[in-house]
This record gives C-alpha cells, structure tokens and sequence, in this order.
C-alpha cells in the first residue's frame, strides 16, 4: 500500500467540503455533496473564462415556504453555499443516506423554521396539539419552536395525503376530517383503519428513514397542520433520544413485549408518552371510548366493574374490584382489541406513573401481541364469572 500517492489538491478538496458540512449540518450528506461539488465546478468554470453574468439560477432561486429566523443576507448568500429549507408540500426524492444521530447532536445550529400564523389559526393548532404524545415531553420552549414551524393544510375529499412507499416529508397532526388507512400487500390494498378528527400520523418515516408505511386517503374535507422533516427530526427525534434511554430497559422487563423484536419495542418506546395519577384518580371510566392503552411503570392501579346485582348507599350500580395491577403490567387494551366502550374503571391506588400509547401507535405496533390480549380475554371473563357466578351480572359498559 506505500506505493499509493495522494493526488495533488485532494486534501485541500475534501478539507474545504468537510468545512462546509460542519458549518452547514446538512440533512443529507450526498444531495449536499452534489451541489457542493457542481458550485465548485462552476466557480472553476468562469475563473477561466472571460468575466460574464452570473448565472440566471443564482438569481431566480425560489424562496423556501414561510420565514426563518435569522438568515442570511442576499450578499452573504451569494457568497456562502445556500441549503434551502424542503418545499411544505414537494416529496424529497431520497432519504436512503441521510445520516442522523440525536446521541451526537450537541448544538442547535439550525436556521429556525416560522410559518406566520394568526391568532385564530394559533388557538386551532394549540387545540389539535394538545393530545398528541409526541409532544407531550417537550419543554415549553421546544413545543413553541414547534408549533411556529408548523403549517395549515387544507385537504379534499378521495386526496391522498402520505403514499406507501414514499420518502418521508411532513409529520401531520389531525384538526379536522375523516381519514381511511390503507396498506398495499401482495398487490392487494385494505383498509386497517380510520382517523376520526382528531390523532396523528407519519413519524415512523421521519424517525427511522423507512419509506411510508400506509396510504393515508382523506375520506372527507378536512385540516392538517404539517411539521417539516427537519424540525421534526432535530426537536422530536432528539427528544425521543433522551426519553428512550429512559424507557428502554423499562419496556424490555415488560412480558407482553418480550415477543417483540429489539427494533419493535424501540419503536413502542419512541410513540409513548408517562403519565401519573394522584392517590384515587381515575384513570378510565367504564363506558367510555377508549383511546389509549397502558402499561403501569410503578404503582399499583385498581379495575372495577359496575354490578347489576350490587348497589350503593345512593342506590346506584356499585363498583366492585375484579383485578389489581402492578408495575409492568398493562391495562385498556380489551376496549381497543374488541372495538367496545370500556368494560371497566382503574384508579390509582397510591401515587402512579404509566406510560401511555394512543389507539394508532396501538393498532400500528403491537400487532404482534394481539394474540396474547385476545387470549387474556377468556382469563377476564373466567375471572368474572368466579366473582359474580356468571357475566350476566355485569352492566354493559356502554350504559
């Protein structure tokens, strides 16, 4: 290998892109190299070449969609290399090489992303924002970062908003709308869900550089707001990094998952959001829609059920304890296994803390485990057919 020459110029080369990487952080080293490598070319190009007019792509370059903070000058950009910020609504063409590690991220050098809104459409987006967990372990000032870079979109009816198979762009929080979730297998296409107004989707792309997973299709008029990739991965994922190291041995200990591949629990992790209840706090309600599931991290959580036969001192249905449960075990999935209101309460049982999953991340990731819950299925109504001598004596959650 001695006998190997570096070419003259290549230190020098490859010194200067690497200088631009580290001061620019692109998203995505190869669409980076290309336009560095192309400018360089040209630049060459006209120092040998009688001085003309610069050329016309310099000038016409389309602004990127909304305002960021801090920019730089027309004079500076002439100058420097210029990243534009990704089109709202242009699909990225390949995130195969994008390379991001939130581990190593340690300074925030990113030119913020601001789409204006007004006080009305501010007070909309807080609404659609405030039930969604993967916000909920953001600070203050992170979740304002966020919620300026986000966008409206307005969508119509049989519009597909994400395709399977496509590059990740925007994350999407849902205002309003009715959306079917379609999936495409041996050539054949099925619906495996529905957004009713309200929820969220498209983070699995961003957070892990996977193509779409699903079609997601608007089955009525409705309202999106949109998060950009790179707001996304640089807030959220970063986020998610510290959160995980948090919950992964957690998650790991819990056997409902222990069927689950590494890859799939991580996954569980990055979708969760901690909750904790006070002393008596109710948790969930009998009767009602569910809408998440949960696993206890500590404490201990106490199921109830409304009894036909067994009333209280105010003449009303009296609550009876059927299970207790205990850190690592899980709770609220019968209701989203069989599609029913809640068949029971839990209340806290002491100071508790659980790790929450909504409906989606419930439908889209434990897959794998539902065979596991349908069994236990059979275990409860066993168990409640020991306590009341048949499950007749039950009241139908829904009333």
């Amino acid at each position: 290998m001695s006998n190997i020459q570096i070419p003259p110029g290549l230190t020098e080369l490859l010194q200067g892109y690497t200088v631009e990487v580290l001061r620019r952080r692109p998203p995505d080293l190869v669409e980076f190299a290309v336009d560095y490598f192309t400018r360089l070319r040209e630049a060459r190009a006209q120092a040998s070449s009688p001085p003309a007019a610069p050329p016309s792509g310099s000038q016409d370059r389309e602004p990127g969609p909304g305002l960021v903070a801090d920019a730089d000058s027309e004079t500076e950009d002439e100058e420097d290399l210029d990243v534009p910020i990704p089109s709202r609504f242009d699909r990225r063409v390949s995130v195969c090489a994008e390379s991001y590690n939130p581990d190593e991220e340690e300074e925030d050098t990113d030119p913020r992303v601001i789409h204006p809104k007004t006080d009305e459409q501010r007070c909309r987006l807080q609404e659609a924002c405030k039930d969604i967990l993967l916000f909920k372990n953001l600070d203050q000032e992170q979740l304002s970062e966020v919620l300026d870079a986000m966008f409206e979109r307005i969508v119509k009816v049989d519009e597909h908003v994400i395709d399977q198979g496509d590059d990740g762009d925007n994350f999407y929080v849902i205002e309003r709308g009715t959306y079917d979730i379609l999936v495409t297998k041996d050539n054949q296409t099925r619906c495996v869900g529905q957004y009713d107004n309200r929820g969220s989707f498209g983070e699995l792309a961003l957070m892990y550089n996977t193509p779409r997973a699903a079609t997601i299709v608007a089955t009525s008029e409705g309202s999106l707001w949109g998060l950009d990739r790179v707001t996304f991965r640089r807030i959220i994922v970063k986020n998610n990094a510290k959160k995980r190291r948090m919950f992964e041995s957690f998650i790991e200990s819990v056997p409902l998952l222990k069927s689950l591949e590494v890859s799939e629990r991580m996954k569980i992790v990055d979708v969760i959001a901690e909750k904790s209840y006070k002393d008596g706090e109710r948790i969930i309600t009998q009767g009602e829609k569910a809408d998440c599931f949960y696993i206890i991290e500590s404490g201990e959580v106490s199921i109830l059920i409304r009894s036909k036969t067994k009333a209280n001192k105010d003449d009303g249905n009296q609550e009876v304890e059927i299970a207790r449960c205990h850190k690592g075990q899980y709770f609220g999935e019968l209701a989203l296994v069989t599609n029913k209101p809640r068949a029971a309460s839990a209340y806290a049982v002491g100071d508790v803390k659980c790790l929450v999953m909504d409906v989606q991340a419930f439908e889209r990731l434990l897959g794998p485990c539902m065979d596991i819950m349908k069994r236990n299925i059979s275990h409860y109504e066993e168990q409640l057919v020991k306590m009341f001598g048949s499950s007749l004596d039950l009241i139908d959650p829904g009333q």
